[in-house]
């Protein structure tokens, strides 16, 4: 049986395993927030910015601890959580939930449209919040990194809602990579077949009255003011006939950013971590099809050039979205790039325990071969191609992993027949949501905060910018610009509508 030894591992990368994470593991702890500090066996007092949609199930995560106050811009979206949680008080403005709840929150969840998160995420952690906001976490650069200074300053416990950081496959494809097990990493490919929603429009349909459930001016926030509409009858579009909300507003550049804002913080966070990623020199949009003035492309291929980071060689990663079927690789068997095995073997803790379900769900399937055996022997065998996922190319062998890091594997994949994934070396976590809500009561910090989550999400959006401008952009993360394209560098930072800056200035 294969097995890797922690001595050989800790020599092949060495230097590499130094600095693979921040002191106290995925980051630092201030003096048990002495500020705020709770008991663990004392609950939290959480608020929401968000009630519908995907921030109902983030609110249902946290639910284990207080939930005291809501709020939503829109009572159709919100109905069903605000009745789960009748005794919360509800806000259509997050603003005046902020300053009159002030005293009865210790944490916020942030989950609504990315064009929002920076303003939002900036309030509560001014008044000393800690804050769980969703992926992409914000819609610009600049908002990126003023997110991490300001969680830094406040010294508030921060995570980004990209689970697959807190999957234990994601670990187990670092351990793997760390040891050498692939050899040098060159290449990752990353995919998707979002977007799900309407991409690629050229016409805005006519204005229609405003939904008396829904406060429009409110929903717009920062953006530009324009009329609300629906689409009318001749809009395709299956999200209840919003045209803008609740869902399709990922696919617009003053509110979304595409399918690469909505998938890369999963599927490209096992990268970030295991090849230590931190500001690529160059990105460029390879290929794109149904463009529009005002929507992000129906499909596109982005390439990212990272240098060197210590004993890890220069890597391009390139990420495919709008995909109907799984990408075709060079170097890839038919059919070994697929989706995830029908079975649920829920990570173990480091005493070898099963890590007990989140309300969403295990935190990564783990690869079990002879689960996979199983599935492998039905006719016909039960596994269609993935919509997500990565691919890793290395000098000596390739791995793959899915959307959230789960099923790790060696390609092909009968390499794992009598394969033993190697000792662990990071700490694993007790769950994404359990990871926050730790931090915020003193604990370690959680995996995805921001000192971690800015630096990804920022080389994460250069690609957003690629795609609206034409050729390769050479970045300098230093200075914050783009060095040969004035025009690109004017999509770094965002305007905001008067009344809506960042911050309590």
């Amino acid at each position: 049986m294969k097995e890797t030894t922690f001595s050989r591992r800790h020599f092949f990368f060495g230097s590499l395993l130094a600095g693979a994470v921040p002191a106290g593991g995925f980051g630092s702890t201030a003096s048990l927030r002495m500020l705020g500090y709770k008991s663990p066996l004392e609950k939290l007092n959480i608020a929401s910015i968000g009630a519908g949609g995907k921030a109902a199930s983030d609110i249902r995560a946290c639910a284990t601890e207080n939930i005291v106050a809501l709020c939503d811009v829109d009572d159709r979206q919100a109905a069903k959580t605000f009745r789960d949680f009748e005794k919360a008080v509800k806000y259509k403005d997050f603003r005046k939930m902020l300053d009159k709840e002030d005293k009865n929150i210790d944490a916020v969840i942030v989950t609504i449209p990315d064009h929002m998160h920076a303003i939002a995420a900036t309030w509560a952690m001014e008044r000393g919040k800690h804050v769980y906001v969703q992926k992409p976490l914000t819609r610009t650069v600049w908002e990126a990194r003023s997110l991490a200074e300001t969680a830094a300053k406040y010294k508030v416990a921060t995570q980004m809602g990209n689970q697959g950081y807190s999957c234990e496959g994601t670990r187990q494809l670092a351990e793997m990579l760390w040891g050498g097990e692939i050899g040098a990493v060159t290449e990752v490919h990353a995919w998707t077949d979002r977007p799900i929603w309407p991409q690629g429009l050229t016409a805005i349909p006519p204005a229609e009255p405003v939904p008396a459930t829904l406060d429009w001016d409110l929903w717009l926030g920062a953006a530009e003011t324009r009329p609300y509409t629906s689409g009318g009858s001749g809009y395709p579009n299956e999200f209840d006939g919003y045209f803008y909300q609740p869902f399709n507003w990922r696919g617009f550049y003053d509110f979304g950013c595409g399918a690469l804002g909505d998938m890369a913080c999963h599927i490209l966070g096992a990268a970030n971590l295991a090849l230590r990623l931190s500001a690529p020199t160059a990105v460029e949009c390879v290929s794109k099809e149904g463009t529009s003035p005002f929507m992000y492309p129906t499909k596109s291929v982005i390439r990212y050039d990272f240098p060197a980071r210590g004993a890890m060689p220069p890597v391009k990663i390139y990420w495919y979205d709008g995909l109907k079927e799984t990408p075709k690789i060079a170097g890839v068997p038919e059919g070994e790039i697929l989706g995830d095995p029908p079975h649920r073997t829920p990570p173990k803790d480091a005493n070898g325990k099963p890590i007990p379900p989140e309300p969403t769900g295990y935190n990564g399937h783990v690869f079990d071969w002879t689960e996979w055996q199983k599935m492998r022997a039905q006719d016909p065998p039960a596994r269609m191609p993935t919509p997500d996922g990565s691919l890793f190319v290395g000098e000596k062998g390739m791995i793959t992993t899915g959307t959230y890091g789960e099923d790790t594997r060696l390609i092909p994949v009968e390499k794992m027949a009598d394969y033993r994934f190697p000792e662990p070396l990071l700490t694993r976590s007790p769950g994404h949501y359990r990871d926050w809500i730790r931090a915020a009561k003193g604990g370690e910090a959680s995996c995805s905060n921001f000192s971690i989550a800015s630096p990804f999400v920022e080389w994460m959006l250069l690609g957003v910018i690629a795609l609206r401008v034409e050729g390769k952009l050479e970045w300098d993360a230093a200075r914050m610009r783009f060095t040969n394209n004035a025009d690109a560098n004017k999509y770094l930072k965002p305007a905001y509508r008067k009344g809506w800056g960042i911050g309590k200035a």
